[in-house]
C-alpha cells in the first residue's frame, strides 16, 4: 500500500502558544494535501513532530521511524521538516518513494539545537528515493535560499524547482490552503 509520511516545519515559542493557530500538523496546506492524497488511496499522515518550539533530532527521527519506510513510502517535508528529512535520509540506509522538500531550510544561523542540523548532505541522497523534487521560491527568506544553494553544491540527481512569488509556501503567501503543484508532484 502507497503511504505517505507530511512533516511540517518549525513553529517558534510564541506561534505554539498561539491559541488562534492550528496545530503544526494542521497549518497551511498540509491538511488539505493529507485529503487529496488519501482520495487518490494514499494513506497520508501528517504527526506533529515531538519538540514543538525545541525541535530534538532523535525525537523526531523516533517519531518518523514509527512509520514503516520502504519504496512504497512518500516522504514530504515542509521548512524544517524538510531539512530534517534531508538528515534523515543523509544519514540511514533506507530507500523510499518519491521525496518533496519545500522551501527545506537547515538553519544556517543556528536558532533552534545547534544539534538538529549537524550532519554532511550525502552527494547522492537521491539515489535513496524514486525521485528528489525540491521546490523554492526566489522570494523566500534569505536563510532558505542560502540552504537549497547548499542543497546544490553538495548534491547530484536532485530536481529543483523554482517558483517567483510563492513565499515560503504558507497561508500569507500563497493565499490558499491548497497547494497544487505539490500535489501534482505526488500522483
Amino acid at each position: 500500500m502507497k503511504t505517505a509520511i507530511l512533516i511540517h516545519g518549525y513553529n517558534d515559542e510564541s506561534e505554539y502558544r498561539d491559541e488562534t493557530r492550528p496545530s503544526p500538523s494542521n497549518d497551511h496546506w498540509i491538511p488539505w494535501l493529507q485529503r487529496q492524497l488519501q482520495l487518490t488511496g494514499i494513506l497520508a499522515q501528517a504527526p506533529d513532530m515531538p519538540g514543538f518550539f525545541e525541535p530534538n533530532y532523535e525525537g523526531w527521527k523516533d517519531m518518523l521511524e514509527r512509520f514503516d519506510l520502504n519504496e512504497d513510502t512518500i516522504l514530504v517535508g515542509h521548512s524544517c521538516g524538510g531539512g530534517f528529512l534531508l538528515r534523515y535520509l543523509s544519514e540511514n540506509d533506507v530507500k523510499v518513494g518519491k521525496v518533496v522538500l519545500v522551501a527545506p531550510w537547515i538553519d544556517p544561523n543556528k536558532i533552534i539545537d545547534k544539534n538538529f542540523f549537524d550532519f554532511d548532505i550525502e552527494e547522492n541522497i537521491a539515489d535513496k528515493t524514486s525521485k528528489l523534487i525540491i521546490m523554492y521560491s526566489k522570494d523566500d527568506f534569505p536563510e532558505i535560499i542560502e540552504t537549497i544553494e547548499t542543497i546544490k553544491s553538495k548534491t547530484e540527481g536532485v530536481n529543483f524547482q523554482e517558483f517567483e512569488d510563492k513565499g515560503h509556501f504558507v497561508f500569507s503567501s500563497l493565499k490558499t490552503d491548497k497547494f497544487q503543484e505539490l500535489l501534482d508532484n505526488l500522483v
